[in-house]
């Protein structure tokens, strides 16, 4: 059974990167809930997945799940990106789940498209990972792996390398797959500015409109 986990962030702690451009906090949680919603957008409406799961400790969150038609997994308190992918993934697997597609949730252009295509390029049979790369090739933005525990997940600073290391070492099949949109996430004030010159109908294009930081 494939699955999607979408592991966010309390929205108090998200994006404090972005201070420098954003400097009030209810700004960049409006932000950061913006883009939650654009990818667990795309998350329901993937055809390949079977499930879609959130793993997050925001109250706001989990009510914005709920109301999709997500399974909520409450972490119940932050305890860090990995530890919360983790605990998600050993739910899934706890309910069957083969295949589990982990995104992050500050990707907020990706596609019901680029998360099929991601459970495409996984290994007709046996063991793989599918990494999708940030848009400078050190990060992962997207993740699949087959068993869901084939590699554990290392999401961070180099988190690419980190991840083709551990394929290599443990014997498992990797896919590198690269696509523009997932590739797009917004941590630092230049990734505002280079996203707002792409027109876009997500939430989080509306929500930097509304912020005035969309110029015509």
């Amino acid at each position: 059974m494939r699955a999607v986990l979408i592991a966010a962030k309390q929205l108090a702690f998200a994006k404090t990167r972005l201070a420098p451009a954003l400097t009030a906090a209810a700004e960049r949680i409006a932000l950061a809930e913006a883009m939650f919603r654009d990818v667990l957008a795309a998350a329901l409406s993937a055809r390949r997945p079977e499930m879609v799961a959130v793993v997050t400790s925001d109250a706001a969150l989990i009510a914005l799940a709920r109301q999709g038609g997500a399974m909520v997994i409450d972490e119940e308190f932050p305890r860090g990106l990995n530890v919360a992918v983790r605990l998600g993934t050993e739910y899934l697997i706890e309910r069957e789940a083969t295949t589990v597609c982990t995104l992050l949730s500050d990707i907020p252009l990706v596609t019901s498209e680029d998360i099929d295509a991601s459970f495409a390029a996984m290994p007709t049979d046996g063991a793989g990972v599918v990494l999708v790369p940030s848009a400078d090739y050190t990060g992962t933005n997207m993740m699949t792996r087959r068993p869901p525990e084939v590699i554990q997940t290392r999401f961070g600073r180099m988190s690419l390398l980190r991840h083709v290391d551990d394929c290599r070492a443990q014997g498992v099949p990797c896919e590198m797959l690269r696509m523009a949109r997932p590739a797009i996430d917004l941590d630092v004030p230049q990734d505002l500015i280079e996203f707002a010159r792409m027109p876009s109908m997500t939430h989080t294009f509306g929500q930097l409109a509304r912020l005035g930081m969309i110029h015509g």
